[in-house]
């Protein structure tokens, strides 16, 4: 299967997914506070962010996964693309979407959901956001990986066009 076929691109409600793990745009000390990290909070119940806490801090650029608590996803793995109160920069997006997939296929993970990680209150701008995103899914399926499906699931109409625009593009330059 190419793995163009194994991305997709909606519009919906990450925490309302049935996939074995959502990814929450975390900060760096794992606090879950607004935006996505949030409404995985108010839904999933108090056990992650006592799982995160747990867990303590990880680098800027890096990830950690815990139970998806109440979620419909079993897993939550917390790609720490910016400080707590901080912004997202390229390269912590990159990093934090690589190893968010790399902890998914290690942990033998077929189905993973993403938010457009950054693009509300860290302030990074979506259609950059959508290149690196893209991007790294891709590069992880040059790979062996147990990860059959990729799914981005965007909150609004603005961020379902960018990210398809992109993707589009992206396919048309021979990118598969």
């Amino acid at each position: 299967m190419k793995f163009a076929e194994r991305i997709q691109i909606v519009e919906g409600d990450l925490t309302e997914m049935e996939v074995d793990a959502i990814v929450n745009a975390a900060n760096n000390d794992l606090q879950l506070g607004g935006g996505v990290a949030g409404a995985i909070r108010r839904k999933g119940g108090p056990e992650i962010q006592k799982e995160c806490d747990e867990i303590g801090q990880v680098p800027v650029g890096g990830a950690a996964i815990t139970t998806g608590g109440k979620l419909k996803a079993r897993h939550v793995i917390h790609a720490a693309s910016m400080q707590l109160g901080g912004k997202t920069s390229a390269h912590s997006l990159r990093s934090s979407t690589a190893h968010s997939l790399r902890i998914a296929a290690q942990k033998g993970l077929k189905t993973i959901a993403f938010p457009a990680v950054g693009t509300g209150i860290a302030g990074f701008p979506l259609r950059e956001c959508a290149e690196i995103m893209l991007r790294e899914v891709a590069r992880h399926f040059e790979q062996p990986t147990s990860l059959e499906t990729v799914t981005f699931v965007l909150f609004d109409k603005e961020a379902l066009a960018s990210f398809t625009s992109v993707w589009t593009e992206f396919q048309a330059s021979g990118f598969q």
